[in-house]
């Protein structure tokens, strides 16, 4: 059995646990075999985890947080984790590939991104793609910025984009 909340539709046997990164709280889901969402706690687009079990000791959250910890002390800026994008769209799990390519240190536009998947004209998709991220840190959504360089939305918020882009050295 399976529920949808917003426009993703999670397992049933999806579990929980939380994580306190510097920037605050985060919720972390997964299955039995995918990391199925990282969210900043009450960000945009974030679904309702009620009915999810909590399980602090579950194999892939804990390996998240460990991934996580290794990246807020610049240990690592690259995760390993297996990702399950198939709740997006099409079209969305084509921006959140594209957005896997922007590495550490670099940004990337929302323009770019849309020629870059071969839809140019498709910007403000992409933008509405890059807002539903389910994977926050992990699929690097802060790594877009607008035209001229303009620090544009960010569903866990402008302050958190800003540090974040800080943290990995870009501002």
């Amino acid at each position: 059995m399976a529920y949808k909340v917003f426009y993703m539709i999670f397992s049933a046997d999806t579990v929980q646990s939380g994580y306190d990164s510097p920037l605050g709280r985060m919720v972390l889901a997964a299955t039995p075999t995918h990391l199925a969402g990282v969210w900043f706690d009450g960000q945009s687009h974030q679904p309702d985890p009620k009915a999810w079990s909590i399980d602090d000791r579950y194999p892939l959250l804990v390996k998240t947080k460990e991934q996580l910890s290794a990246y807020f002390l610049n240990a690592a800026h690259r995760f390993d984790l297996p990702l399950d994008l198939s709740p997006g769209t099409e079209f969305q799990q084509s921006i959140w590939r594209a957005l896997l390519g922007i590495t550490p240190g670099q940004t990337s536009s929302y323009g770019a991104l849309s020629a870059q998947i071969g839809k140019p004209a498709a910007v403000r998709a992409a933008g509405g793609a890059i807002g539903r991220n389910p994977f926050s840190i992990i699929i690097p959504c802060h790594r877009v910025i607008g035209a001229g360089g303009a620090l544009t939305g960010y569903a866990g918020g402008l302050a958190r984009k800003t540090a974040l882009l800080q943290h990995e050295g870009t501002l």
